[in-house]
């Protein structure tokens, strides 16, 4: 049986496209449809050699019920996750920067993550295989096109990767709200990683025992916690200020 799915959403499709045209089947896009974005598409479609079909709306809302497909699709071969990361790490020049999210499940937070890790210069983002959303159709919709650029390392045991990181020389950062100092006092400009826990639980006590050292992201609102795609968005633009701060 196939293991084809559907990608949808004008991003996703496209990055899958220039990824991986090869893995792309069919796209589909609705016939009533005619401005520059599904022209464009279409022509990028037809350049990788990628059959197009025009197709009803209500044909891709039956095919793709209950989410926002923007009148694109195709059929493609499902991404899947890496297993090693001391293979990414081998092909990174320069101080690597590598997020780990410990317990993540919701494909929302993930797309996001995957989103701001793309945007920040990150190298993979890295998961347990046992507690982790893995790469679902919603994730790559959310990510925009950072799920095919992004390595996602999926582990089977999170604190022994951990362990592998700092054989590797990387600083491991903890986020937690009760750590003594901010992030913005540690040094993030050399090899780092940065662990975030699941909203509620956190990160595990074997993850957490793993961290180098837990910093807090400094708050001076109301609330008391931040949604983890949030708080992974502000650590990861405070690593890549510094990095460019130091590159000057």
């Amino acid at each position: 049986m196939s293991r084809e799915r559907l990608v949808y959403g004008f991003h996703a499709v496209a990055a899958r496209l220039r990824q991986d045209p090869a893995g792309v089947k069919e796209v589909y896009v609705v016939h009533s449809r005619d401005d520059a974005r599904s022209r464009d598409i279409a022509a990028l479609a037809a350049e990788r050699g990628v059959r197009v079909v025009p197709v009803p709306a209500d044909r891709l809302d039956g095919m793709l019920p209950g989410v926002r497909h923007q009148g694109v699709a195709c059929t493609a071969q499902p991404r899947t996750a890496i297993h090693d990361i001391e293979d990414v790490l081998d092909a990174v020049q320069g101080h690597p920067l590598v997020l780990v999210l410990d317990g993540v499940t919701d494909p929302h937070n993930l797309g996001a993550c995957l989103r701001s890790a793309d945007a920040m210069g990150v190298h993979a983002v890295m998961a347990p295989k046992d507690r982790a959303v893995g790469l679902t159709p919603v994730v790559e919709k959310v990510a925009s096109g950072a799920a095919e650029t992004v390595p996602y390392v999926m582990v089977t045991n999170l604190a022994r990767s951990l362990d592998t990181l700092k054989d590797r020389g990387l600083f491991v950062v903890g986020l937690a709200g009760e750590a003594d100092g901010p992030l913005h006092a540690q040094a993030l400009d050399g090899p780092v990683a940065l662990v975030m826990g699941a909203e509620g639980a956190g990160m595990r006590r074997l993850t957490r025992e793993r961290c180098d050292v837990l910093a807090a992201i400094p708050m001076s609102g109301t609330v008391e916690s931040l949604n983890v795609s949030v708080a992974a968005g502000i650590c990861l633009y405070e690593a890549r200020r510094q990095r460019l701060t130091a590159a000057r």
